[in-house]
This record gives C-alpha cells, sequence and structure tokens, in this order.
C-alpha cells in the first residue's frame, strides 16, 4: 500500500515543527533558539495551509515571521554586545517542569485517542481570503474600526514613552 505524498510532506512539516521547537528551548544559543523559531513558525503557517485556511497562514508569515520573530532577534543581537551583564538562566524548577510538560502531554495524547472524531465529507473552497475580507468590510466594520483606532493610540502611546525627556 502506497502512502499518499500528502501524508508523506504532513509528517515531515509536523516532525520539522517538533525538532525545531524542543531545539528553541533546549539551545544554549539565543541566535540559534532564534532560528529555529523560524522554522517553527513556518511549519505552523504549513499546518494552516494544509487546513485550507490561506488567510492564517498568510498572517502566520507576515505577523510572526515577519515582524516578531525580526524583533526577537533585534533585540538579542542589540543585547549581545553588553559584557557587564550576566545573561546565563540558571533554572532551578526544571524537573518539576519536565513532569508537568510529559503529564500534560499524556493527557492530550489520552484525549486525542478516546475521543470519537466526527469525520464529515471533505467541503473544498475556493479561497477564505475573500470571505474574510467581505465580513470585515461589512458586518464587522465597525470593530474592525475600533481595533485600529486602538492599536494607533497604542502606537502614539508608546512612542511618546520612549522620547527623550528634556
Amino acid at each position: 500500500m502506497m502512502i499518499p505524498y500528502g501524508d508523506i510532506l504532513f509528517l515531515c512539516v509536523c516532525m520539522l515543527i517538533s525538532v525545531s521547537a524542543a531545539w528553541v528551548v533546549l539551545s544554549p544559543n539565543l541566535i540559534h533558539s532564534a532560528v529555529s523559531l523560524l522554522f517553527t513558525l513556518f511549519g505552523v503557517a504549513a499546518l494552516y495551509v494544509f487546513l485550507f485556511a490561506d488567510f492564517m497562514a498568510a498572517a502566520q508569515v507576515i505577523i510572526y515571521v515577519g515582524g516578531i520573530l525580526v524583533l526577537i532577534i533585534f533585540g538579542v543581537m542589540l543585547t549581545n554586545k553588553i559584557t557587564d551583564q550576566n545573561l546565563s538562566n540558571k533554572s532551578q524548577n526544571r524537573i518539576p517542569a519536565a513532569i508537568m510538560c510529559i503529564l500534560l502531554l499524556f493527557m492530550q495524547f489520552n484525549i486525542i485517542f478516546n475521543t470519537k472524531w466526527k469525520i464529515g465529507e471533505e467541503i473544498v473552497r475556493e479561497s477564505t481570503v475573500n470571505d474574510i475580507g467581505m465580513l470585515l468590510l461589512n458586518e464587522y466594520l465597525l470593530p474592525f474600526e475600533v481595533v485600529s483606532v486602538l492599536l494607533l493610540a497604542a502606537l502614539i502611546g508608546a512612542a511618546m514613552l520612549s522620547r527623550k525627556k528634556v
């Protein structure tokens, strides 16, 4: 029996996400962690593509990979020049955290394998971007504009707080 190429690609993306996410946490080098986070975030965007959520995949790449990750890398590069500070992180809670993570993983696997999942017919859609755009510009126009004004006010406030006092 031949395994479909889509399933092989899905398993490769899942393996990429798992390995790179583990390396984000376990890497002693901050730059290596940031690059591993890049692969993790791109893998999550690929999972959105598998779910036919193309708008979410594009938002994942633009917001998280394009914005947040670049901000993290700039922060690491700018603070990497500090020589007076000791930047090591000696965590005292590794064993309780590992036990809690294994317990949560066991609970997730228990729920996943013991749930009766509803399997419906496959719905093929062209694109979700048109539907989201129509909803944002018709039904949800007022909340969209309120959020945009709120974000503008937060941006102005951040600029005012970061100015030097004269």
